[in-house]
């Protein structure tokens, strides 16, 4: 047993779920997170949108997450600091290393009712054995497809004790909420957890909707308005798959196949994506209206990565009536009609991507009409809706434990 799980004072019992006033009035969240709001990305933003949601409900939330000076955005409820260093070689991101006597303090003055992690650290670890201890239950969210990293770094002889390392510790939770169907089933073959449900995502048809498209705003960034822009969409990480997204652009090159790469998205990688691509535009950093208006004036979003779980991305360039090609992965199946509202590929198939890419860049009636066709599809993610399934998992894991 690690040091950080010596026996402490109990806390003071969970306050029971309350069944009348506002719709969550008596859940007391717990959440552990790895990265809540120090770095801008799909997952973070998912949790911030339930914390929101939650509290709007009548729910009590405390998270706890390492913090940092300046962070990319304000945190939503209340944030409690967690012991955290840098990560070797990705500075940006912070690894939580332990449940603090402070932390425990905290945790245990707060009294949840149900523990939510959603990364595998070490906090985490001690999180879920702290709540196990006081017969809490716990749901863990799967937000990426951490065993699949190893590979893009040339260590992907690690991936199998990853799998196992992360086997341990969602089988060690109630249960586990993921982000499509798709990758559900990737846990269920992996004997992750047998208590599985969906936490999909939503998109914010404010930001994104076809009207965000901007003709003049591409032409300031040297787009003409007759070429077809091919684009990237994304934080510049190398897991995102920069060089299968590279090697397909070159295949077009060769083949003469006229288009213009629309690059958005900021990363450590960037330096090396731009060398791979010269010719591509690089507009950086997006967000809000600005990253509405940069999706909905693509003319194809390519996504080649098999490391999300869900894809928000894509959802995204779909709700702004734009095809999506992406890798046949995890997350992409789940939200991708093959030959209705987009194509899937055989991941790291350049040959196959430059070929659905073609498809797109000379026939705009088939662009037109499976953009369409993924715009209908994205009404179908109501982030309410969806952050009450949560909700709803948080419920029936406090009714289960209350039974035993």
């Amino acid at each position: 047993m690690a040091g950080n799980d010596l026996p402490e004072a109990a806390a003071p019992e969970a306050a029971p779920l309350a069944l009348s006033g506002a719709p969550l009035a008596g859940l007391r969240v717990a959440l552990f997170s790895g990265n809540y709001n120090y770095v801008r990305d799909g997952a973070n933003q998912a949790l911030n949108r339930l914390v929101g949601y939650l509290l709007r409900q009548g729910a009590a939330v405390r998270v706890y997450a390492p913090v940092v000076e300046k962070p990319a955005f304000e945190p939503t409820g209340d944030l409690v600091a967690v012991p955290a260093i840098p990560v070797p070689g990705r500075a940006e991101y912070r690894i939580p290393v332990a449940l603090s006597p402070r932390v425990r303090r905290d945790l245990a003055a707060f009294a949840p009712n149900v523990v939510h992690v959603a990364s595998p650290d070490v906090t985490a670890h001690r999180a879920v054995t702290w709540a196990r201890r006081r017969g809490i239950p716990v749901l863990s969210s799967v937000h990426t497809r951490f065993d699949t990293y190893p590979r893009y770094y040339n260590m992907a002889w690690i991936e199998p004790a990853l799998t196992a390392m992360l086997r341990r510790f969602y089988r060690r939770c109630d249960a586990l909420v993921a982000p499509s169907e798709s990758m559900a089933q990737v846990l269920r073959e992996e004997r992750m957890n047998y208590d599985i449900s969906l936490w999909s995502r939503g998109v914010d048809r404010e930001i994104f909707n076809p009207g965000r498209r901007d003709l003049a705003w591409r032409r300031g960034l040297g787009i003409a308005d007759d070429e077809i822009a091919v684009g990237f969409l994304g934080r510049l990480v190398m897991e995102k798959g920069l060089d299968v997204f590279a090697d397909a652009v070159d295949e077009l090159v060769s083949r003469g196949i006229a288009h213009k790469v629309l690059v958005i998205g900021q990363g450590p990688a960037r330096a090396w994506f731009e060398a791979r691509l010269p010719n591509a535009v690089f507009a950086g950093f997006q967000a809000g209206s600005d990253l509405g208006r940069a999706v909905a004036s693509m003319d194809v979003l390519f996504n080649p990565s098999i490391t999300e779980t869900f894809g928000n991305v894509t959802l995204e360039a779909m709700a702004c009536a734009i095809p999506v090609v992406a890798a046949e992965a995890t997350g992409s199946e789940s939200l991708v009609e093959q030959g209705i509202n987009g194509r899937l590929v055989r991941p790291g198939a350049i040959h196959a991507f430059a070929e659905a890419l073609r498809g797109y860049i000379e026939d705009a009636d088939l662009r037109a009409r499976h953009g369409a066709a993924g715009e209908r599809r994205s009404l179908d993610f109501s982030w309410d809706r969806i952050n009450q399934a949560v909700a709803d998992t948080y419920q029936r894991l406090i009714r289960q434990r209350a039974k035993r």
